[in-house]
């Protein structure tokens, strides 16, 4: 194996010399080093021997490793371990964990793990697996602490002293009736612990309705639900108040991190990449990058198809052709800016699809604005050009001048109008607004822009230069 270092303090705790060698080596050297450190370290090795490796390791230390969110590929590295080992390792991971691992394996694998799995366990699987993994369903965790409302604060402690050791998250405790078992209220343990031990649970808990969501809930909703009300994790409830799970800060952050990656690589104009950028095969990225270089260049043959129809007015004033680098670049510039501040006021609920009208009513007059200020310097620009000697524009170069102002303005506004608009379209249409990629925006205006440019040019030169 080639010694290979890898980036991070992780590079600094484990050394790349521990992990050359054999698997069980390997496995020995890691075992001082902390779980997000091991996986890490796993994630610089390819996945056959990160599998053998993990395989290599005590039970407990192979599924903290796997527990970690930041360990690159846990599904392919499962599906390389002896299936014994693999079904032993998928038992003790957090129950969330092990729903997203199942997502990634290929059927047949899938099949195979899960018949090795207790029964009950695959009842909870099952039930996790049926929910989309942006939901809060799919980002919950089964692994919970819940106790009868009817417990002192004293016996809730020692319920989670039996308990919490067996669960992921004991900082949240859900109060159940105990009748019915629906959910009466949520109780942080820092609030347990110091509250009276002969007091009733129910009544050491604020008085506050609790905070939950259903199993459909988008996971962004949790998100700025957990942000709101400063939670460290939310219960997930069925429309008859009983428990499913919880959803923990953690696990958000983890979700967010990953939409928001997603996120940045569509509006960069290709497809959400699902391993980090030097784990994926070339092939691979070729793929995710040519559908949409390839939808965005049959789009700008529209560019050209639009100079077609104007060639007439291009061989009689070749002056215009010099300034549509600056048209084309400023329209799209201007959608893409209005895009990315639509696009993140959408993403944090600072607007929602019925103020459209009022973000419309703000980019006109910006839009109008921010066009007029590059369509003057536009303007100064030829007129320093032309009194410097520079550059000759011919005798109507004032014309010229007056055509380029009053053309950047009109782009310019047109493409804050389109890239504002655009995401409220695409959110209306059920799409993710971030695949208004600014690409996407800039080939629109692109087009739109030539049309406006020459446009306005025939209005002001016509009768001289056209």
């Amino acid at each position: 194996m080639n010694d290979r270092a890898f980036n991070g303090l992780a590079a600094e705790l484990v050394p790349a010399i521990l992990l050359a060698g054999e698997a069980r080596d390997i496995a020995q050297n890691l075992a001082p080093y902390r779980a997000p450190d091991v996986a890490e370290a796993l994630n610089s090795l390819d996945h056959e021997l990160a599998a053998r490796v993990l395989g290599a390791m005590p039970v407990a230390a192979a599924v903290q490793a796997f527990n970690e969110p930041h360990l690159n590929a846990p599904a392919k590295v499962i599906e390389l371990m002896p299936v014994d080992c693999a079904a032993t390792i998928l038992g003790g991971i957090h129950s969330d964990r092990r729903a997203d691992i199942f997502r990634e394996l290929p059927e047949p694998a899938r099949e195979q793990l899960k018949a090795r799995l207790p029964g009950p366990m695959r009842d909870m699987l099952d039930q996790l697996l049926r929910y989309p993994p942006q939901s809060a369903g799919g980002l919950m965790t089964t692994d919970f602490v819940s106790v009868p409302a009817d417990l002192t604060v004293e016996q809730t402690l020692r319920r989670i002293h039996d308990v919490g050791r067996n669960r992921e998250a004991i900082y949240t405790v859900c109060l159940l009736d105990p009748a019915s078992q629906r959910l009466v209220k949520v109780i942080a343990l820092g609030r347990l612990v110091t509250s009276d031990p002969g007091l009733m649970v129910l009544d050491a808990a604020r008085p506050y309705k609790p905070i939950t969501v259903a199993p459909l809930t988008d996971r962004e909703e949790v998100a700025r639900l957990l942000s709101k009300y400063d939670l460290l994790a939310v219960p997930v409830v069925t429309d008859d108040g009983h428990v499913l799970g919880i959803v923990t800060v953690d696990d958000v952050i983890d979700a967010i991190i990953a939409e928001g990656t997603e996120d940045v690589q569509r509006f960069g104009g290709l497809e959400a990449l699902e391993e980090p950028y030097l784990k994926i095969d070339f092939l691979t990225m070729i793929r995710k990058r040519a559908g949409w270089l390839c939808a965005l260049f049959l789009s700008e043959m529209l560019t050209t198809s639009a100079m077609q129809a104007y060639q007439a007015e291009i061989e009689k004033a070749i002056v215009l052709t010099l300034f549509i680098p600056l048209i084309m670049s400023s329209g799209g510039n201007s959608g893409s800016q209005a895009t990315s501040l639509v696009i993140r006021s959408l993403a944090l609920r600072e607007i929602a699809l019925a103020d459209w009208w009022r973000i419309a009513l703000r980019e006109l007059p910006a839009g109008l604005t921010l066009g007029a200020i590059l369509g003057v310097i536009g303007m100064a620009r030829i007129f320093l050009w032309q009194t410097l000697g520079f550059y000759d524009y011919g005798s109507h170069w004032a014309l010229v001048a007056l055509t380029i102002g009053v053309a950047l303005t009109a782009i310019v506004t047109f493409g804050s109008m389109t890239g504002s608009m655009l995401p409220f379209m695409l959110k209306r249409l059920s799409f993710d607004p971030a695949t208004a990629s600014a690409p996407l925006v800039a080939t629109l205006v692109d087009v739109t822009g030539l049309i406006i440019y020459f446009s306005v040019a025939y209005l002001v030169l016509r009768g001289t230069l056209l």
